[in-house]
């Protein structure tokens, strides 16, 4: 398993809240034990007790999303250090699960954790996907999505660092608002243009009527 993937872990934890919308996923036993995915074993040792330490993890690695976000490089870098020094991890080699087509084992990077409880083990192998990713590809590519209110936190492996939303359709849904703005603000000033002309118009009917009026007596004579 690659080191990479392991930075979803921290993505997944960020995500499971959407302050903007006001929704909370980690509100039980089971939803916490969905954020480990296949990892089923350290799954089972989650408690009642993980819950609310889950999400005192999460509002830690969202403020490394909005310092990154927000261009501080050196805050984004502390936080995630302080979240390093607190859950740390083994890096060891691993291949027992993965083999090659004759047989041989596929030797990997693997992160073992060694927790106390299973928020210790989550926060762990998420600050080190994390870290990983911010050291190897840049701070710039940790981002939170424009797309208002989502704020979902996201990973930006765009080959021209231009990733600016969490999901497609939030793309899609930023990009119809933008086009709506625009033809409501050219409606706007065609509006404003028309109220502009009309005492123009209404002046040059005026002097016709006047000059009609001065020179119809001239034309009877």
């Amino acid at each position: 398993m690659e080191l990479a993937y392991y930075s979803d872990y921290a993505v997944r934890l960020v995500n499971s809240e959407e302050p903007g919308r006001g929704k909370d996923a980690l509100t039980s036993v089971d939803a916490v034990r969905d954020l480990f995915g296949a990892n089923t074993s350290a799954a089972r040792r989650t408690t009642d007790a993980d819950v609310t330490r889950f999400r005192s993890v999460r509002g830690r690695l969202r403020s490394v999303f909005e310092a990154a976000d927000g261009g501080d490089e050196t805050l984004a870098v502390d936080l995630l250090n302080s979240l390093l020094l607190e859950f740390p991890v083994s890096p060891q080699i691993s291949g027992h699960d993965h083999r090659d087509d004759d047989g041989r084992p596929l030797w990997h990077m693997h992160l073992a954790d060694h927790p106390s409880n299973a928020t210790a083990g989550y926060a762990a192998i998420a600050a080190m996907g994390l870290a990983f990713h911010l050291t190897e590809y840049g701070v710039d590519r940790l981002g939170l999505c424009e797309a208002a209110p989502c704020r979902n936190a996201y990973l930006d492996t765009s080959t021209n660092r231009s990733r600016r939303y969490c999901s497609d359709r939030c793309a899609t849904r930023a990009n119809v608002a933008a086009y709506r703005a625009r033809k409501r603000l050219e409606a706007d000033r065609a509006d404003r243009e028309n109220q502009a002309d009309r005492p123009d118009r209404a002046g040059s009917v005026g002097r016709t009527a006047d000059t009609a009026h001065v020179t119809t007596p001239a034309h009877g004579r």
